[in-house]
């Protein structure tokens, strides 16, 4: 039988700065954002080629039924996101975050191949949707547990001191991703022409996917798991029911982390995904201008992500994360209302604004997760809230705001409704305690060791 904290101190419980060095540190980052990078830029491709995907698997159909059939395909990976929180989320908790890591990616990458070969309906028939349609599931099943195991890892792999920015690289590879899929489909309408495009080069993005989920599959092999989880086994503490844990123990932290990720995610389609369509079709922007601002609000983000991460360890989580639900609040409306101005520096000024906005967000969201959550159930406790808030509220907002606005007809919907999201983010930061530099270990991971946990660790959880 175990022994509660035993007076042995054969393995004490280290503070993660003490065992990382600065390769393995360079190498976790790599490793933890290379998925993340991997995902969005399927997704994004998916979403830019959405007419060619209608034309090629869904030929019988007009083309505005194509069109709503692609991206009820598209749809689908985000409805089946919970169901992969739930599976890689309670087997990163159970098995470790290297493992988890490994799977996603290899998932992801296998399921891009076979998308990328699939014949078209002209082809194989009725077949050709069923197995698009099962690939995005499998996509969708991998994307789940994708940022809550990437979190987790770098969280667990970055000093106390250093741990915002640490994880704000999660976030640099989904801007990352965003930015070399548009690269990329640009690329591909300057070399083809559309004919070609629908009949064979619509694969080529899907294809240079794969090599580079390979690469990060054989990059995240290498790498050892984290210190925190080797503490754990060591511990001999591991959760062997960390779903039911969650809602049994930590069901405040889980809905402090929907809270934010609500904050994140609905300010993050929005700014990213939808304002584009907002800015072609009710404001009258030309496809290049509107493509062209998109592009530039990634690029910021790209630069502010660390910097955000970096000042949430010099002033805290709660400092940085309420400037930003305050500067929503009162500034999604004004900002919408400059944008229509139709004036260049006005789009300019007011798509950098809320590009800006929300790349602080970005940030720091991931690193505040993961300091509220035990060791035990942190992968899973990240992998559902995430999933859960993106595909009720994230995937469901460009459907809701396109419907609010032709039936208000007033064109600053999308600010009121942004302004209503950062009303969520100031209620989620001041519930939340302060959690800059605190020990990842927490009472909850130690409660049942078999060794004695020193004091200072055990105090600081």
């Amino acid at each position: 039988m175990k022994q509660e904290k035993s007076m042995s101190t054969e393995s004490p419980v280290h503070e993660i700065s003490d065992l990382v060095d600065q390769k393995s540190l360079r190498k976790s980052v790599v490793a933890g954002s290379i998925g993340v990078l991997v995902h969005w830029f399927d997704w994004a491709v998916y979403a830019y080629l959405a007419g060619t995907i209608a034309v090629v698997f869904f030929p019988e159909s007009n083309s505005s039924s194509g069109l709503l059939a692609a991206f009820a395909v598209f749809a689908v990976s985000f409805l089946v996101r919970p169901i992969g929180a739930v599976i890689f989320g309670r087997l990163g908790d159970r098995l470790g975050r290297k493992q988890t890591l490994s799977i996603v990616i290899l998932s992801m990458a296998l399921a891009t191949l076979v998308l990328g070969l699939l014949p078209g309906y002209s082809s194989i028939g009725i077949a050709a949707p069923i197995l698009l349609i099962a690939t995005r599931v499998v996509q969708g099943l991998a994307a789940g547990g994708e940022f809550g195991s990437a979190a987790a890892f770098l969280g667990e792999f970055s000093p106390a001191n250093r741990r915002g920015f640490g994880v704000s690289w999660l976030e640099f590879g989904s801007l990352l991703g965003f930015l070399l899929a548009s690269f990329t489909v640009v690329l591909l309408n300057v070399v083809f022409d559309p004919q070609q495009i629908i009949d064979w080069a619509w694969r080529i993005p899907f294809l240079i996917t794969v090599p580079l989920g390979f690469i990060g599959l054989y990059i995240r092999r290498k790498i050892e798991d984290t210190p925190e989880f080797e503490q754990l086994k060591e511990l001999e503490t591991v959760s062997h029911a960390p779903v039911r844990e969650v809602f049994q123990r930590n069901r405040r932290e889980f809905i402090q982390t929907c809270g934010m990720e609500i904050f994140m995610n609905v300010t993050f389609y929005v700014v990213l995904v939808y304002l584009l369509t907002y800015q072609e079709v009710y404001i009258g922007f030309d496809a290049g201008r509107a493509a062209l601002l998109s592009t530039l609000a990634s690029a910021l983000g790209l630069i502010v992500v660390p910097l955000a991460g970096i000042a949430s360890d010099k002033l805290g989580r709660k400092p940085v994360l309420m400037t930003a639900a305050v500067a929503l609040t009162l500034l999604a409306v004004p900002l919408f209302l400059l944008m229509q101005s139709g004036a260049s520096w006005a789009s300019f000024v007011s798509t950098l604004g809320l590009a800006l906005i929300l790349a602080i967000i970005l940030g720091t969201h991931a690193v505040t997760v993961v300091e509220l959550f035990p060791t035990r159930t942190r992968q899973t406790g990240l992998s559902i809230a995430y999933a859960v808030t993106a595909a009720l509220f994230a995937g469901t907002a460009p459907y809701v705001l396109t419907w609010l606005l032709d039936s208000t007809g007033n064109m600053l919907v999308p600010g009121y409704f942004l302004a209503a999201v950062g009303v969520v983010g100031i209620i989620t930061v001041i519930s939340i305690p302060e959690t800059r530099g605190v020990a990842l270990l927490k009472e909850q991971d130690l409660e049942t060791a078999t060794v004695e946990i020193p004091g200072e660790v055990y105090g600081r959880a």
